[in-house]
Formats: structure tokens, C-alpha cells, sequence
């Protein structure tokens, strides 16, 4: 059973809440020209550490796998529903994906835990599949998870992915839901000023010369 404080749960924002629109298409998922140079980069940065990962030294391998262990131990893993509930669970970072399953079907209601469903990122579309032996077999660390990730659930039973369809929690899940956290803002003035350093904000203030008074003229 899910404990309270290993999680937490996020309210849909009231922004998200309109009328129903059904499933994305495909289309919403089409990579932007940044999404797919920024997929390039990764996808370079594994092919070249496959190539080079024969000519490591074992010990090498394993100092800089310790090193990201050390970096990041724990994964937050959020789990996006499609009326944008959110269920937020911190892990370790060698957990497999089959544990992130597992939390999320505990937290469903019993009518639905039997219902089929699919973890995934967006965009670039990523379906993270326990079936996948390319997925299922890595941590989350290695499946470039950490230190934290936003995925979206698809169930089998597409009426339980429509936007108005409120997320299939447990009465005792959903009783922990919480406004989401707001972003801190600034105004253009503060941000500008907390930007500066003490010298340059104490800078911009001159003292006046003892000489120069108003309605004095030489």
C-alpha cells in the first residue's frame, strides 16, 4: 500500500480545465527543430559512448558510472494524467522502470489497477515499455532519467485518456492532492537588480559633490 509521505499529488491546474477534447493526435507530438537538434546531441552522445565504451578500462567505466550514482542517487519521477493530474514519487536512481509501474498501478482505483498502460515522454515521443528489452533491463538513470522527469500515462481503455476524464486514483491517493506549486516570479526591475552584484547596485548611486549646489553658479 501507498504511504502518504512517499508521494505527492498535484491538482490539475485551473488554467488546464476546458472542454473535452479526446486523445492528442500523433501530430502533437511532431518534434520541434530544437526538440530534434537537441535528440541529435543525445543520441551522438550515446552512439560515441558506444564506441569508445570497448576501449575503456573496467575500472575507468566504473569510477564514472559511481560518479553519476554519487551525482544524482535519486530520480523524482512525475507522472502526468491526461486531465493533467500529477502523481510525484522520488526513486533511486538504479531503480528500473518496472518500479515506477508498479507505484503508479498502486495508486489506482481497484476497478482500474487490471487496465493495461503505457508510460511515456513527449516530445520527442518515448515509450518506456516493461516489455521493451532495450527499457526494462536499464535503470532510470541509465534511460537518462535523472535526476527528474515528467512522463504521460496512456491506458489501453482510451476513455480513460480523454482530457475531462478525472485521473483513475484511489479514494486515498487523491485525498493527499495539493494545488501545484506556483513558480517564483520577479518584476523586470527586481530581476534586474537581484541580477546585479552589491558593488554594481551601490554603483549606480553617486554622491553629488560637495561643490556643486543647487542655485549656486560661479
Amino acid at each position: 500500500m501507498v504511504e502518504p509521505s512517499d508521494f505527492k499529488v498535484y491538482r490539475p491546474p485551473e488554467t488546464s480545465r476546458g472542454p473535452p477534447l479526446g486523445e492528442l493526435p500523433d501530430s502533437y507530438f511532431a518534434p520541434t527543430p530544437a526538440d530534434l537538434k537537441a535528440a541529435q546531441g543525445a543520441l551522438t552522445a550515446r552512439t560515441q559512448a558506444l564506441v569508445n565504451a570497448p576501449l575503456q578500462l573496467r575500472a575507468t567505466r566504473e569510477a564514472l558510472e559511481k560518479a553519476k550514482r554519487d551525482r544524482w542517487p535519486n530520480t523524482t519521477i512525475r507522472i502526468r494524467f491526461s486531465d493533467q493530474t500529477q502523481l510525484e514519487k522520488i526513486f533511486l536512481s538504479s531503480d528500473k522502470i518496472r518500479s515506477v509501474y508498479a507505484f503508479v498501478r498502486s495508486s489506482l482505483r481497484d476497478d482500474v489497477k487490471p487496465t493495461k498502460f503505457v508510460l511515456y515522454q513527449a516530445p520527442p515521443k518515448r515509450d518506456l515499455k516493461v516489455s521493451d528489452p532495450k527499457v526494462k533491463d536499464l535503470t532510470l538513470a541509465e534511460l537518462q532519467l535523472a535526476p527528474s522527469s515528467v512522463l504521460l500515462l496512456r491506458f489501453e481503455d482510451e476513455t480513460l485518456n480523454r482530457s475531462d476524464a478525472p485521473a483513475p486514483l484511489s479514494s486515498t491517493v487523491a485525498a493527499q492532492a495539493t494545488e501545484l506549486p506556483k513558480p517564483l516570479t520577479f518584476t523586470s526591475e527586481e530581476s534586474v537588480m537581484a541580477a546585479k552584484p552589491e558593488s554594481a547596485r551601490s554603483s549606480g548611486i553617486k554622491k553629488i559633490p560637495k561643490w556643486f549646489k543647487p542655485g549656486l553658479k560661479k
